[in-house]
């Protein structure tokens, strides 16, 4: 029996969340660069009464991206995608950083805009990172939004010369996916389909103990402590913010992003978190 798909990009804790909180009833194809990952979310999910079927898929690659969209359509219309694939600052340079999280997200976006039914509605994690570094142009802002997906990493902006560092290269990547995000709303609300962005702040993840451990750790753990919510969050947060922007409560709500960060690029900008000058 053809059932309605979900796409799960990322086999992390929280794409499992959100489609633990939504993907009740239909095929979740869970795509992930390493097989094992996208298999172990699977196990827990057929054994909670899910229908989920794992894929390898590289998030980098187009034609990978695809192939995960044609496996996906064998099993009957995509009405979800949920994109929480991605690398983080410290687990990959700026070339792959901009390749994954920037291009491989637009790719992403526009290859399932294609073909998301009716109705449908879709989902990408982006990070309060995006939010924290300076405001771009209007001009760089549409560029973003708009180049060709072929064109993005030609950018004058995104150049390895004009790339910083490996935390300047995800901040892009984040604010691309934002622009991105609105611009494809247009496109696919052609479709009778919605898209949304949300921006996590530091949510506890087995990633983000690693980071809590590592050499990084007392900066993350000075965030979230000095943030108005005085605590990291939970992927299941985030998935209660996903629950409604994918339910007919958020059917107006599309080309928007959600900042879920327990209040610390507030705190950042206006409060303890402020850098010193």
């Amino acid at each position: 029996m053809r059932k309605e798909v979900m796409i799960l990009t990322g086999a992390g804790q929280i794409g499992m969340a959100i489609a633990r909180r939504v993907g009740y009833g239909k095929t979740i194809v869970v795509g992930d660069k390493k097989i094992e990952n996208a298999e172990a979310v699977a196990k827990i999910m057929n054994e909670a009464g899910f229908h989920v079927i794992p894929l390898e898929m590289d998030l980098s690659s187009r034609s990978s991206i695809k192939h995960i969209i044609t496996e996906a359509q064998k099993y009957g219309e995509i009405t979800m995608l949920v994109n929480a694939a991605g690398v983080s600052p410290s687990q990959a340079p700026i070339e792959a950083i901009l390749k994954v999280d920037l291009y491989g997200t637009a790719v992403l976006l526009e290859e399932v805009g294609k073909v998301i039914a009716e109705g449908g509605v879709g989902i990408t994690i982006s990070s309060q990172s995006g939010h924290r570094m300076a405001q771009l142009s209007a001009e760089e802002d549409e560029w973003l939004a708009c180049t060709p997906t072929e064109e993005l990493l030609d950018l004058e902006i995104l150049k390895p010369e004009n790339i910083k560092d490996t935390l300047h290269a995800y901040q892009m990547a984040k604010r691309c996916n934002e622009k991105r995000v609105m611009a494809e709303a247009v496109k696919w609300g052609e479709k009778g389909a919605r898209l949304n962005s949300i921006s996590p702040g530091i949510i506890v993840t087995p990633l983000a103990i690693d980071e809590f451990n590592g050499p990084r750790g007392d900066f993350y753990k000075n965030m979230f402590a000095k943030c108005p919510a005085g605590r990291p969050g939970t992927a299941d947060e985030v998935a209660n913010v996903a629950e409604l922007l994918m339910s007919e409560k958020g059917a107006f709500i599309t080309g928007a992003d959600f900042l879920v960060d327990g209040g610390a690029t507030a705190s950042y900008f206006y409060g303890p978190l402020k850098p010193q000058e």
